[in-house]
C-alpha cells in the first residue's frame, strides 16, 4: 500500500471562500482514534458514512451503531441528485460515483439484524454490575459468585445460569463467608431483582450461545473491501444502559482477543461509537479508567476507535486527549454550559490564524465542519473550515423489504439465528440439588428405626401398650401360674390382726409425712 494512502474527507475553504485544498485521513494513523462532534442535524451521521465507505474501500472492515436508522443507507447505491452533484463539483471530486457496499446487520434482539449474543463470563463482573447499577458492595457479592464459578468448573452462560448461581451462593452463605467475607443474602436479592429487570430489558435476548465471534466482524470481500457492521439501535437505545455496556464488551473482547502489531499500514478494524456520550453517564471512576485504557492500549492491536457525539464536553479528558482526528460541526451557544463545550472544542484544534476557531463553530453551515487530521509523523494539522464530500451510497434509510433481502444474502447467515443451550450452571446446580437429595432419602431409609425395629407407635412394655409381645406373654403366664397354684386364703381377719395393721398403717402414714415436710423444709431453707 502507497505510504500517503487516504481517505478523502473534502475540501477546505481558502481565504477567498473557494475549496481547493484536499482534507484526507491517513489510513497509517487511521488506528490513532477521533472523534466527531456536533449538535442534531449539522451532518454527523453522513460524515460517519463517508468515512465508513472510505476505510471501507481500503480494505478495512467497520463496525457502527445506526441509532435512528439512517445509516442503514450505506448498503444501497446512492440516488442521483443534483445537490450531490454540485458538492462534488464543489470540492473537486472526481469521479464521483454511486455504490452499495458490503453491509451486515446486526441486532441484539435479533429484529432488524442477525443477533447478537455474548456469554456472562466473556461479560464479567464489573460490567454486568455497570449494567445492574448495583452498589459496591452488590458488586463485591457478584465477584465472588463468579469467582465460586470459576473453582466449581460452573459455565455461566445465560442469564438462568447466573440466577441458580446467586441462589446456590446465597444457601451456602455461611460456608462462603469463612473464604470470601460476608456474603449478604440481601445483596443477593437485590442483584436477583436487578436481572429480573434487566431481563425485561431485553438483557435475555443478548446472553446466551452463540457468543459472537470476533472474526465475524472483520471479514473482507472478494474484491478486497471491508465489511461494515451495522448495529440496528433504535430498539436498543430505550435501554442505553444496555448498549453502552455491549459495546464497551465489544471493545474488551477486541483488545483481549486481537494481537499485538504495533503501527499497521492501515487499521484492522475501525469502530465507531454513537451517542458516545452514554458510555460515560454516572460512570463509576473503575469503568472510565478500564475505557481510558482500552482506548490508549487497543491502538497497538490495529483497531481505530471514533467516537460520535453532540458535545465535547461528554468524554473525559483523559480520553479526549488520545484522539487524533477531529471533525467538528456547527454547534449552538446560547446556554453557557453550550459556551463552555464551543470553546473547549476550539482549544482542542491547532490554532488557524485565518479565521477564529470559536465563531467559526457557531457559523458552520449543514455539511460543514472543522477538520484536523493528523499528517506527516502523527502531528495534528492545522484546523481547517471543510465542506464534508458527499457519500456514494444512500442517505437515509432502506426499506424492510431490502433490509430482509440482505440479511438472507449475508455470509454469516444461520450461523447466529438459533439459540444453543447446553449444559451449563443451571443445569449442573440443579443436578446436584437433586443428588443431594436422593442422597438423604436412602440415607433415611437405610437407617434403624426405633422399638427394636418394629414400626407403629413408640409404647412401653407392661404399661397398656403394645410394644413388646414377649413381655406380654411371660406375664400372662406368671399370673396364670399365680391364679391356678396359689392356695386360697380366708378373707376374714381376727380382731388382733385388724388392730395391728390399723397401727402399722397409722405409724406408716406419720411417718411419711414427717419425712416429706422435712424435705421441704430442708429445699425452702
Amino acid at each position: 500500500m502507497s505510504e500517503d494512502a487516504s481517505i478523502f474527507v473534502g475540501a477546505s475553504r481558502k481565504p477567498d471562500n473557494s475549496y481547493q485544498k484536499p482534507e484526507e485521513l491517513l489510513l497509517k494513523y487511521g488506528n490513532r482514534h477521533g472523534i466527531v462532534t456536533g449538535a442534531t442535524g449539522t451532518g454527523k451521521t453522513v460524515t460517519l458514512q463517508i468515512l465508513a465507505e472510505g476505510f471501507s474501500d481500503a480494505g478495512v472492515p467497520v463496525f457502527c451503531a445506526d441509532i435512528k436508522g439512517d445509516l442503514s443507507g450505506i448498503a444501497m447505491a446512492g440516488d442521483d441528485k443534483d445537490f450531490l452533484r454540485e458538492r462534488a463539483a464543489t470540492i473537486k471530486l472526481d469521479p464521483y460515483e454511486y455504490r452499495q457496499y458490503p453491509v451486515i446487520f446486526w441486532d441484539l434482539f435479533g429484529e432488524k439484524g442477525h443477533p447478537i449474543r455474548a456469554t456472562v463470563s466473556e461479560m464479567g463482573p464489573l460490567l454486568l454490575s455497570r449494567l445492574m447499577n448495583l452498589t459496591e458492595a452488590q458488586e463485591g457479592v457478584l465477584n465472588i459468585a463468579f469467582r465460586i464459578a470459576d473453582e466449581e468448573g460452573l459455565l455461566l452462560l445465560d442469564m438462568k445460569d447466573l440466577q441458580a448461581l446467586l441462589a446456590n451462593v446465597a444457601e451456602r452463605a455461611d460456608e462462603i463467608a469463612a473464604r470470601y467475607g460476608n456474603v449478604n443474602k440481601a445483596s443477593v436479592g437485590a442483584i436477583q431483582r436487578s436481572l429480573l429487570i434487566l431481563e425485561q430489558q431485553g438483557g435475555k435476548n443478548f446472553f446466551g450461545e452463540p457468543a459472537l465471534r470476533i472474526a465475524d466482524l472483520m471479514r473482507t470481500t472478494p474484491d478486497g473491501r471491508g465489511a461494515i457492521g451495522v448495529l440496528a439501535a433504535d430498539k436498543l437505545m430505550m435501554n442505553p444502559r444496555l448498549y453502552a455496556t455491549f459495546l464497551l464488551w465489544l471493545l474488551s473482547e477486541l483488545f483481549e482477543q486481537l494481537p499485538e502489531i504495533g503501527d499497521p499500514d492501515k487499521p484492522r478494524l475501525v469502530f465507531f461509537f454513537d451517542e458516545a456520550h452514554l458510555l460515560f453517564d454516572e460512570a463509576p471512576k473503575a469503568l472510565v479508567d478500564r475505557v481510558e485504557q482500552v482506548v490508549r492500549l487497543i491502538r497497538s492491536k490495529g483497531v481505530g476507535v471514533y467516537f460520535v457525539t453532540q458535545n465535547p464536553l461528554d468524554v473525559p479528558e483523559t480520553v479526549l486527549a488520545q484522539l487524533g482526528n477531529r471533525i467538528q460541526h456547527a454547534l449552538r451557544a446560547y446556554t453557557p454550559r453550550e459556551q463552555k463545550a464551543v470553546r473547549t472544542a476550539a482549544d482542542t484544534f491547532r490554532p488557524n490564524p485565518d479565521f477564529n476557531c470559536a465563531e467559526a463553530i457557531t457559523q458552520l453551515g449543514t455539511g460543514e465542519a472543522l477538520v484536523s487530521l493528523l499528517e506527516a509523523k502523527a502531528i495534528p494539522s492545522m484546523v481547517q473550515r471543510t465542506l464534508i464530500r458527499p457519500p456514494s451510497s444512500r442517505i437515509g434509510a432502506i426499506t424492510d423489504e431490502e433490509r430482509r433481502r440482505i440479511i438472507a444474502a449475508s455470509p454469516v447467515a444461520g450461523q447466529y439465528d438459533q439459540t444453543v443451550d447446553r449444559e451449563s450452571a443451571f443445569e449442573l446446580l440443579q443436578k446436584r440439588t437433586a443428588d443431594a437429595a436422593k442422597a438423604q432419602e436412602d440415607a433415611r431409609a437405610q437407617a434403624p428405626s426405633s422399638g427394636g425395629g418394629r414400626s407403629g407407635p413408640w409404647t412401653l412394655p407392661d404399661f397398656g401398650g403394645r410394644g413388646d409381645d414377649r413381655v406380654e406373654e411371660e406375664y400372662r403366664q406368671r399370673r396364670s401360674t399365680r391364679t391356678t397354684s396359689a392356695p386360697r386364703t380366708s378373707n376374714r381377719q381376727s380382731v388382733t390382726e385388724a388392730a395391728l395393721k390399723s397401727v402399722v398403717r397409722s405409724v406408716g402414714s406419720s411417718l411419711g409425712r414427717a419425712l416429706v415436710r422435712g424435705i421441704l423444709g430442708s429445699l425452702k431453707r
